[in-house]
């Protein structure tokens, strides 16, 4: 993790910390003290389901692209994915290359096709996002008194998402744009690879057009509409109710549908790029809305801690404990900053060897396995 990103973190748990004191340490552990243990360790059950559905929805959509590789071994991709989304500022995305690489490496598939089922994976995530996000919204602000600029706020953040997810099909869809796109990669590419530039430049063309080439079969196929997007959407009704666990845990008595769109809101503000895992934030906001739905302020931020440690921390302490099996690689995943005058060669030798195939071979873990 980079220096910027511990800052960061540290900084979020210094909100929170501040945040559970005004509460009261001490109502908060009043209140734990009275919780179901039984519900919480239903709610635990419900997170690691939820991981597995994660895992089950990304089968699918490897299946669709011919990437046969079984759901016992995509979960534990699964997890450290989650675990890089959380402790990386990159708008809960820091896990995904990580995914595909280690899928790639692993699985003996082209990097482009690996990275195109992660990025279509995510895109399913997002179709079900966008509306429970819109219908939050509009739900919220009839329902709180909500400060303008949170709503435009969020609104802002929606259209982004829109936009991204637009982009991404149309660059799939419409060649012309998709040159653009590389073309734009490749300026940027140009002011920090001095040296040999053109080798880098041609596998940044081939990997789009292997990126695109492989989107576009899962487009053409039904089962990605048929199986992989009402799953997105039963998974994202089951973090609903795991925090409605959490809260009948408590004993709050608070209905589902405000449950589902406090979550909604705190999961719009966890995207915020400087934020890993929205720590801070998404708590602040989660214990300010089921204040004013209702809730006590001690069980609000109890029940959001606890949440938290389930959804948040369980999953992240999870993925982190797995990646020392696939090799010190998948930290430099993350951390890779190469220099301006780097050669290409220099440059793959510090990470990866690419093939000439488009395949990706890790050397640490070759000399590993032997």
């Amino acid at each position: 993790m980079k220096h910027k990103s511990v800052i960061f973190l540290g900084i979020s748990l210094i909100i929170l910390a501040v945040m559970l004191y005004i509460v009261g340490i001490d109502n908060i552990i009043s209140a734990l003290e009275k919780a179901d243990m039984y519900l919480i360790l239903l709610a635990v059950v419900v997170q690691i389901f939820i991981c597995y559905m994660y895992a089950l929805r990304w089968h699918i959509i490897n299946k669709v692209a011919d990437i046969d590789v079984s759901i016992k071994n995509l979960l534990p991709m699964t997890f450290v994915g989650l675990a890089f989304n959380n402790i990386t500022p990159a708008g809960r995305g820091g896990g995904e290359p990580v995914r595909a690489y280690i899928l790639a490496r692993d699985s003996d598939y082209p990097m482009e096709e690996t990275f195109a089922t992660v990025v279509a994976d995510r895109a399913l995530d997002t179709f079900p996002f966008i509306v429970l996000a819109i219908l939050t919204i509009i739900g919220a602000t009839f329902y709180f008194k909500i400060a303008t600029w949170l709503i435009i706020a969020m609104i802002i953040a929606v259209i982004a998402i829109v936009a991204v997810l637009a982009i991404l099909i149309y660059m799939v869809l419409n060649e012309k744009f998709s040159e653009k796109v590389s073309n734009f990669i490749i300026s940027l590419l140009r002011r920090f690879y001095k040296k040999n530039s053109e080798a880098l430049e041609k596998k940044v063309f081939e990997t789009i057009a292997g990126f695109q080439d492989t989107l576009k079969l899962m487009l053409d196929k039904n089962n990605i509409a048929k199986y992989a997007l009402p799953l997105s959407f039963i998974i994202w009704i089951f973090e609903i109710l795991r925090v409605y666990i959490v809260f009948l845990a408590f004993g709050a008595n608070i209905s589902p549908i405000i449950i589902g769109e406090v979550f909604i809101m705190a999961s719009l503000v966890g995207m915020i790029p400087a934020l890993p895992g929205g720590i801070g934030a998404v708590d602040g906001i989660m214990i300010i809305f089921y204040s004013m739905a209702g809730i006590s302020t001690s069980i609000s931020a109890a029940a959001t801690v606890v949440e938290r440690l389930i959804s948040f921390w369980m999953v992240t302490i999870i993925g982190m404990c797995i990646v020392p099996y696939y090799g010190k690689s998948v930290f430099d995943k993350i951390s890779f900053n190469p220099k301006a005058d780097q050669t290409f060669d220099e440059i793959t030798d510090e990470f990866e060897d690419i093939g000439e195939d488009g395949k990706v071979f890790d050397k640490d873990y070759d000399e590993k396995n032997k």
